[in-house]
């Protein structure tokens, strides 16, 4: 797509269009080794992909829609975004484990936020052809059909997408986890499409939480008739100086239900 035609699409469009081109290049080194490298400080490996993914959205993102700030994993963070009342969150491979081990549970995650909030946001897994949408007020898709979270059901029948250290006991007010089945997907991203989807009736981490991760899917779980706060609760704010935030809770009617069970953090 040329520039000229990605400056006069809308927003939601020009999402879209550009993790479709991401999950193109994405797809090209996808079971093909490519080559790999560790992040400092433990981080995680991060390859040649994701950083082809990162300058392509970047490139054309930034070229059709200038005075956005710009916050990606993959991406030396520039200050100068708190200063932008709009940006894009960008996660060019979510999931790089998954993807550099051959699983097709990865994700491209484009998000838009304005003041905080989070605008529109899309979730593309190429390898499984799946295109999570929403935009604010308009609802949530999954491959350009509505979806909707699941419906209300006892904690003791639900399926929770979350790691086995979120269901320690020390993170709970009873000292016991709640009787729902874990399971689990490398893409946070994705974790959260399959909850929006209804799949799954909630995702929890409680670590921090980066906000790449969470931009596009926290979106698509509110537009699908869920919520989605912080672990205490709290509305998502995005474009804060650390880019993370205090873990995250999200799903449909079971997502207040475990807010009311965790326990309250401990300073330090």
């Amino acid at each position: 797509m040329t520039g000229d035609q990605t400056c006069a699409l809308p927003i939601f469009a020009l999402l879209k269009e550009a993790a479709r081109e991401a999950g193109v290049i994405a797809l090209r080194y996808f079971r093909s080794s490519p080559e790999v490298w560790d992040k400092p400080g433990g981080a995680g490996p991060v390859s040649e992909a994701d950083l082809e993914v990162d300058r392509m959205l970047r490139h054309e993102l930034l070229a059709a829609r200038q005075g956005y700030g710009w916050l990606s994993e993959e991406t030396d963070d520039n200050p100068a975004r708190l200063g932008s009342e709009r940006l894009f969150i960008v996660d060019p491979i979510d999931g790089t484990r998954a993807f550099l081990e051959g699983s097709e549970d990865w994700a491209i995650s484009i998000a838009t936020a304005r003041a905080g909030r989070i605008t529109a946001g899309v979730v593309y897994l190429p390898a499984r052809k799946l295109i999570f949408a929403a935009h604010r007020g308009g609802g949530a898709t999954l491959n350009g059909k509505p979806i909707c979270v699941a419906d209300d059901r006892p904690l003791e029948a639900a399926d929770i997408l979350a790691t086995r250290p979120n269901f320690a006991p020390e993170h709970w007010i009873s000292g016991s986890p709640p009787p729902a089945r874990r399971s689990f997907r490398s893409s946070l991203a994705y974790r959260l499409c399959l909850v929006a989807e209804g799949r799954y009736d909630a995702i929890l981490t409680l670590r921090p939480a980066w906000e790449w991760d969470i931009a596009a899917g926290s979106l698509i779980v509110t537009e699908a008739k869920g919520q989605a706060t912080d672990r205490v609760g709290r509305p998502l704010i995005f474009n804060s100086q650390g880019a993370q935030v205090d873990g995250l809770v999200a799903g449909g009617p079971a997502q207040p239900k475990l807010i009311n069970l965790l326990a309250r953090p401990t300073l330090a």
